[in-house]
């Protein structure tokens, strides 16, 4: 089983935990990853965004001259594509951008990625975040004392109103739960911070 340090809230280390290997071990898949991150960022999108093609802008119902006889190339109305006012051009409309993704194929991309970031030594594991109220230099100063002062995504087993509250004005930290951790929060985090009940919780979801 693979192993990593226990730290507590003043980032001295305590002792060791042990990691599942089928979380923390588990073989790299890039693509399944890739998959995962494009589906997520696909979600993120509101597809609200339109546009009036030629048959949906108003005017543009009379012939604008002759057609033939004056020189000029032959058109019907004014709001054809290329002329002011027109319609657009395979107009953009309200779309879903919803990207499928089975099952397996997430399970696997959390583990590859929860590999990657133990490999990178990124992933640091806390016995207890408690903190006696929630003000962000008390927040600020445990990610100090753990090296985790840039991009740190904090994972808690279940929400910690102090913790959430102290970490809210950090720009460069997020609190986040086992249950709704993805993977692109854990790929663009720069340290992974677990509390060891997290880390069960991770365990007996995903393992």
């Amino acid at each position: 089983m693979a192993k990593t340090a226990l730290y507590n809230m003043e980032g001295a280390a305590i002792g060791e935990v042990e990691l599942s290997d089928a979380i923390f071990a588990s073989s790299i898949n890039e693509a399944a990853m890739h998959l995962v991150v494009r589906s997520y960022l696909a979600a993120q999108r509101q597809g609200t965004q339109s546009a009036k093609t030629r048959t949906e802008v108003r005017g543009g119902g009379r012939k604008i001259y002759r057609q033939k006889g004056t020189g000029n190339a032959r058109h019907h109305g004014n709001r054809a594509p290329q002329f002011t006012h027109g319609g657009v051009v395979f107009a953009p409309k309200p779309r879903d951008y919803y990207i499928a993704v089975p099952k397996k194929v997430r399970r696997l991309a959390f583990k590859s990625a929860m590999t990657t970031k133990l490999n990178a030594g990124e992933i640091v594991v806390v016995d207890e975040i408690n903190l006696t109220e929630g003000k962000t230099k008390l927040m600020a100063k445990v990610l100090k004392n753990l090296n985790a002062e840039k991009k740190a995504l904090v994972v808690l087993p279940e929400r910690e109103e102090n913790v959430v509250r102290a970490t809210a004005n950090l720009a460069e930290a997020a609190t986040t739960y086992v249950n709704t951790l993805n993977v692109y929060d854990i790929l663009n985090a720069n340290k992974l911070i677990l509390t060891k009940a997290a880390l069960a919780l991770v365990e007996e979801v995903y393992a």
